[in-house]
């Protein structure tokens, strides 16, 4: 099996890149954010490699990081998600991102990607949200503050607070975040006006 990949970008494809090494020209399939990580034809280049074996193919993957080949093989495990999808799906989020997406329940997020419609988008969330943390730091209050507004349990200065950011235009998950960080400072008896304003505060930097 083929795990790495060093040598000379040779010419790149819709969705791969011709990796030149030593003489040999290896036809890598890339996520469109690995590929645009890439140098110009005649530069060094160096991928992690998933290789799938089949009877009839052999087929790589490239990454530039471990981590978004691990997110490569854990989106692989739900079910309707293939190759394309998951290259997809980490053409648009990248590994911090998307596992704070999945973490918080931000289906809207995943569903930009290629080829995941709602239903896919509400499953990935659904059978990886208790893998997520493992695979980025994600922050325990913010998964909890999360599912405190999911089941409409939010203390109601949160509530208003997140929606007040959201009016704004903040994506739900965005504004979670920035009012689980105002919480951390201004306790959990603050008023909505103070989380609102620490808020856009986190949101500002």
């Amino acid at each position: 099996m083929i795990g790495k990949l060093k040598g000379v970008v040779d010419s790149y494809g819709e969705d791969f890149v011709i990796l030149d090494v030593n003489g040999v020209g290896y036809l890598v399939h890339c996520s469109a954010r690995t590929l645009q990580r890439l140098g110009k034809p005649g530069e060094a280049a160096e991928l992690a490699i998933e290789t799938h074996v089949r009877e009839d193919m052999i087929r790589l993957y490239g990454f530039k990081a471990d981590a978004e080949r691990e997110w490569f093989r854990l989106l692989q495990t739900v079910q309707g998600v293939g190759t394309r999808v998951a290259l997809g799906v980490l053409s648009v989020l990248e590994p911090g991102a998307l596992a704070a997406a999945i973490a918080t329940g931000d289906k809207g997020a995943i569903a930009r990607a290629p080829g995941v419609g709602p239903r896919l988008a509400a499953r990935l969330v659904a059978e990886l949200k208790d893998k997520a943390p493992a695979f980025a730091p994600v922050d325990p209050a913010l998964v909890a503050l999360t599912g405190l507004v999911a089941e409409d349990a939010a203390p109601r200065p949160v509530a208003d607070a997140i929606s007040a950011l959201t009016n704004l235009g903040y994506p739900p998950a965005q504004a979670s975040a920035a009012i689980a960080a105002a919480l951390k400072t201004a306790g959990e008896e603050a008023e909505a006006k103070t989380l609102i304003r620490l808020g856009l505060r986190e949101l500002a930097r």
